[in-house]
């Protein structure tokens, strides 16, 4: 899959095929004009702040839950200043307040906010899609499927954003596990970043290229505000990805499948050239010589990033994924994996040069793809003005404490095996955990309250980064596979990691973990051809506690790639917990 001459010769044979079985919506591929982004001048809009929505009522100063009702909508969004108007999908309160990305949610913490997502989108995607691979779809194959996944949350299955429980426009097709129209989200657990995103079964990845993602934050004032970050203007959300444009200014996505006989869309990745911060391409933000917050989430279908600022500045990272750090962890860059959030600080006054660009450098597909363009290198200018400013925050010595992994509580420990299965041209065809789809019966019952350990093993090319509904974990480490080719072929006539010796593989070179990414996760990169041991925990962070709601109900949870493509064919398993 990473091979960059077998990239070549997949888009040789999809362009032929699609010319010649005329399957391409909006004619053939061969005539989709493409923006040249060479002409798109970079650095000339500027960051948007998103839209800001308190998700809590103040009643004579005292906060007091609040029932909000979102959209979806399609509507024209600006990506660039010279960009013709793009047809989207965006979420927003009404039509005419609907953002790309969405706005940002901002809870607080113990604080109930309901919520009722309004599917008000039109009979049709916007996107192609493939109806080969397991997709949600109404009767009737009008409308398009929607359910709302808050990433990070911890609440109760039945608010969770089930791939199965979607609908469409005013609720006239409904999934399978489809219960209520309101979300209950108890923002119970600890102050953090999460974020919110379609979930729907199949139609994940072009749900989200179309625009449905927003930022959601649970703040808490109390245990927060001493530590003294950066707030206010100077606390920014950054929501990154890529995308391709035609030159009418519509998002393009390859209508064609790199096994187009077998699955006439689905591609293994997708990677657009423009990298989009806050729904504006390569926007330009001024900043004074000060210390700015930047909450980081990588918002793409497949592109990892690693950031690193071009005239030298540093980051100092203070939380990954929802979870603070214990401590401040400073690096010159970082590595972030699709659907994975890093919260830095990052000094200005320490710049030695009036203007910084944010770059990337990681090849695509990742790790083995190719090296980055002169497009997807460069991610956001800051132009940094005047002398040293007033600043009042600081970065403290210590950040939030939580409890450290303990290996005596663990109730249980299991293997989960990544797998990826190829036509008779060697393209990907699907990909599976642990050799089995989501249909397939659950596996994996966890007990509330209790920790388990996971050794994830990841058979294929690819590093994935692996999301887990509902549980934190702390990764305990990374090994290098050996003698791989031999434990495969054991793998995929047995899908037994214990009757396959996995301790006789599982002693090649141990990888570090980067120091910031040592705290509490919900997503983590798996290396390819690595054993990662992660400690699991299924119970509040901060107290231990029972969760407040019960986490037995239907339809239960899930873990997936979130590689969109991947989870969307069908890299996705059933979580259930049981008291």
């Amino acid at each position: 899959m990473v091979s960059v001459q077998r990239i070549l010769v997949c888009n040789y044979l999809l362009i032929s095929f699609a010319v010649v079985l005329g399957l391409l919506t909006n004619g053939s591929w061969a005539e989709d004009k493409l923006v040249n982004l060479t002409r798109l001048k970079m650095f000339v809009d500027e960051l948007p702040d998103m839209p800001k929505i308190k998700a809590f009522h103040l009643v004579n100063g005292v906060p007091k839950p609040k029932s909000l009702e979102i959209g979806m909508y399609e509507i024209n969004w600006k990506f660039h200043r010279d960009l013709p108007p793009t047809p989207v999908f965006a979420y927003g309160t009404r039509w005419r307040t609907a953002t790309v990305p969405g706005p940002t949610i901002e809870a607080l913490h113990g604080i109930d906010t309901y919520v009722t997502w309004m599917n008000r989108l039109p009979s049709k995607h916007i996107s192609p899609w493939d109806p080969t691979i397991p997709t949600a779809r109404a009767a009737t194959n009008k409308g398009v499927p929607t359910v709302v996944h808050v990433h990070g949350a911890i609440d109760e299955p039945a608010s969770d954003g089930n791939a199965n429980a979607w609908f469409t426009a005013r609720f006239e097709a409904r999934g399978p596990l489809w219960s209520n129209r309101k979300y209950h989200y108890r923002n119970q657990q600890h102050p953090g970043n999460l974020w919110y995103h379609d979930h729907a079964m199949g139609l994940t990845r072009v749900n989200l290229l179309a625009g449905l993602i927003g930022a959601y934050i649970i703040r808490h004032p109390q245990v927060e505000g001493p530590l003294g970050l950066p707030r206010d203007e100077f606390d920014r959300s950054l929501i990154v990805f890529d995308r391709s444009f035609r030159t009418d200014g519509s998002i393009y996505m390859n209508p064609t499948g790199n096994n187009p006989s077998i699955h006439p869309q689905w591609q293994p990745e997708y990677f657009g050239d423009a990298i989009i911060v806050n729904g504006k391409a390569w926007p330009r933000l001024t900043v004074r010589r000060r210390k700015y917050r930047f909450r980081i989430i990588n918002a793409s279908n497949a592109r990892f990033f690693r950031f690193f600022f071009t005239n030298g500045l540093r980051f100092t990272h203070v939380g990954s994924d929802s979870a603070y750090l214990g401590e401040p962890v400073e690096s010159n860059d970082i590595l972030l994996g699709p659907s994975e959030i890093t919260d830095v600080v990052v000094d200005f006054s320490k710049s030695k040069s009036d203007n910084a660009i944010l770059a990337n450098n990681a090849p695509y597909p990742y790790p083995g793809g190719g090296p980055v363009n002169d497009a997807n290198s460069k991610v956001m200018k800051f132009f940094v003005v005047g002398h040293s400013a007033v600043d009042t925050s600081r970065i403290p010595k210590s950040l939030i404490s939580y409890p450290v992994p303990d290996l005596s509580s663990v109730s249980r420990t299991r293997y989960i095996a990544m797998y990826e299965y190829t036509s008779d041209i060697d393209e990907p065809t699907h990909l599976y955990l642990n050799g089995k789809p989501y249909e397939a019966p659950v596996t994996e019952i966890a007990k509330a309250g209790t920790s388990e350990v996971w050794n994830v093993i990841n058979l294929t090319e690819d590093n994935h980064p692996l999301h887990i509904h509902l549980g934190l974990f702390v990764v305990l480490e990374q090994r290098e596979l050996v003698d791989v080719e031999k434990f495969k072929d054991c793998m995929n006539k047995t899908n037994d990691a214990v009757k396959c010796n996995i301790s006789k593989y599982a002693n090649g070179k141990k990888i570090d973990v980067l120091a910031y990414e040592k705290g509490w996760k919900n997503v983590f990169k798996m290396s390819n051809g690595t054993v990662t041991k992660i400690l699991l925990r299924f119970a509040y962070l901060h107290t231990n506690a029972s969760y407040e709601f019960d986490p037995t109900a239907e339809p239960g949870y899930v873990y997936h790639c979130h590689i969109l493509d991947h989870e969307d064919n069908a890299m996705m398993r059933p979580l259930k917990v049981i008291r």
